[in-house]
């Protein structure tokens, strides 16, 4: 068909509200693009680019400004399905992998093949990643081999294997220096360089993994480096992990949150580029998004015919693009405000909107830092945990004690045994802190060096959010230590955490 001048480019003005905190965030499909021939396997945006590969041999390549296909697409070289693509971090280059055992390099400038890396013992490769710093790319194939290959020079590096499986997941972490992969296995397992395992979690997903992704922050505290993960898998499940390097430069790493958003096998996994919201596509036709942070559930998107295969965050605007075996590829925006009635809001959303505001007698004029242990008491009954009363009654938590709580203190100190108890309890609480009432511009609204309110504000590897202009500067005079934690930061790496800046911005007009 024909829309605006673009063959296979459907634009549509589909709208769905949100809830997100004090204000309502909009999802609308603006545009659906049909030029693939059979089921889209992968998308990936670069900043100023999106790509699509499917089974029909081809990449199609778009301008993410307006999905415009660019003249040189679509790249055809591959002899089978292509399984995969990714975008070098300078957007100069994309890498793809296919059944025909070849990682093809092209060229975003001419669409050219720049090079062709054979897999190690031929055989179909499933999944390639490229590390942040572009210096490394890894590829994973049907036999349980790995390949690590040398980007400047296009040399192979080292190989790696397990046995009796195929890897179909990869993902680098933010500081370039390790990688996670997945298995039909169902293992996740953390590599360094050297193509050590300095971890293995074994039956991570029953049945298999589909797509693992690192979380683009690093977090640092104390002796502590925490990266996060997400995964998903043919059990219907996508989870969060923690991974945990220690000072003794050991690995540990724990489940944090089980997300049950999707009724049938989870097929594709993202992070936002400020790593605050998650997107998963499934076999049940359905695209759901996450509050990473926090594992809430904020919407549920039924746009595609077939299995959801693919998606992807754009890391410089609010764009979701996702792709299916219906051979389509929808483009999704979140915007502030919503001007419409063409969505319709989750049982959990219009739960969390009558909750909100509803606070009975004494409490409704008191922060919650204010509140007795009777008050305390008195919203865990309304909240459905009254398995809690007596437990926080006996260790007199009170309201300010109630915001201070964690996970740790909830299993160590007050034996909180279930885990889905636990993040139950902490989502309430933080619903109860983005419902406080704020005097003066909100802490987390001010740059933590100038503290200023935040026009630009970007992540760091240390996980703080800093305006850009401040944090540039303070890297370039401070040897690369973090302004909150001392510690060294493990890449100069910043991401514009856009979530930050309409939350901002939210506030600015409410003011």
């Amino acid at each position: 068909m024909l829309e605006n001048g673009f063959s296979g480019l459907n634009f549509q003005c589909v709208s769905s509200c949100v809830v997100k905190g004090p204000a309502v965030q909009m999802t609308s499909l603006i545009c659906t693009l049909q030029h693939h021939q059979d089921d889209v396997n992968w998308c990936a945006f670069s900043a100023k680019l999106l790509a699509t590969c499917s089974g029909d041999k081809t990449l199609r390549i778009y301008d993410a400004r307006d999905f415009s296909e660019l003249p040189f697409s679509p790249l055809t070289g591959h002899g089978y399905s292509v399984h995969c693509c990714c975008f070098s971090t300078c957007s100069q280059f994309l890498a793809s992998c296919s059944t025909d055992a070849t990682t093809v390099i092209w060229s975003m400038v001419s669409g050219e093949i720049e090079a062709v890396l054979e897999h190690p013992g031929r055989s179909p490769v499933r999944i390639c990643a490229f590390s942040p710093d572009s210096l490394h790319l890894v590829s994973g194939a049907s036999d349980g081999t790995l390949a690590l290959w040398d980007f400047p020079s296009r040399q192979l590096r080292r190989t790696g294997a397990v046995n009796d499986t195929t890897m179909v997941a990869c993902s680098f972490s933010p500081c370039s220096q390790m990688f996670m992969t997945g298995s039909t296995y169902g293992d996740l397992r953390l590599w360094d360089l050297r193509m050590n395992q300095l971890h293995a979690e074994k039956n991570a997903h029953d049945l298999g993994v589909s797509c693992c992704t690192f979380a683009p922050s690093i977090l640092s505290g104390g002796q502590v480096v925490q990266f996060r993960v997400a995964s998903c898998g043919q059990d219907s499940l996508l989870k969060i992990w923690a991974i945990n390097k220690l000072s003794s430069g050991a690995y540990k790493m724990k489940l944090l949150h089980t997300l049950t958003g999707q009724s049938a096998p989870v097929l594709s996994c993202a992070y936002s580029s400020d790593g605050q919201l998650l997107v998963s596509g499934s076999v049940d036709k359905t695209v759901t998004i996450y509050d990473a942070e926090n594992a809430v559930l904020l919407y549920r998107l039924k746009q595609h015919e077939r299995y959801v295969t693919a998606c992807a965050f754009s890391p410089t605007s609010p764009l979701i693009a996702t792709g299916s075996m219906d051979k389509t590829i929808n483009i999704w925006r979140l915007e502030d405000g919503c001007g419409g009635n063409g969505g319709k809001l989750l049982p959990e959303e219009s739960a969390q909107t009558s909750i909100k505001g509803r606070a009975s007698g004494g409490r409704s004029k008191l922060l919650v830092s204010d509140w007795s242990e009777d008050d305390v008491s008195e919203w865990l009954l309304e909240e459905g945990l009254e398995g809690l009363v007596d437990r926080f009654k006996a260790n007199n938590i009170d309201g300010t004690e109630l915001l201070s709580l964690t996970k740790e203190t909830l299993a160590s100190e007050l034996h909180v045994e279930s885990v889905g108890l636990r993040s139950k309890l902490l989502r309430k609480v933080e619903e109860l802190k983005s419902d406080s009432v704020c005097l003066g511009i909100p802490d987390e609204f001010l740059c933590p060096i100038t503290r200023e309110l935040m026009k630009e504000p970007v992540i760091a590897a240390d996980g703080y959010s800093y305006e850009k202009e401040a944090i540039e500067s303070w890297i370039n005079t401070k040897n690369r230590s973090s302004p909150m934690t001392n510690l060294p930061l493990l890449t100069t790496l910043l991401t514009p955490n856009h979530t930050l800046k309409m939350a901002i911005g939210r506030w600015k007009t409410s003011h």
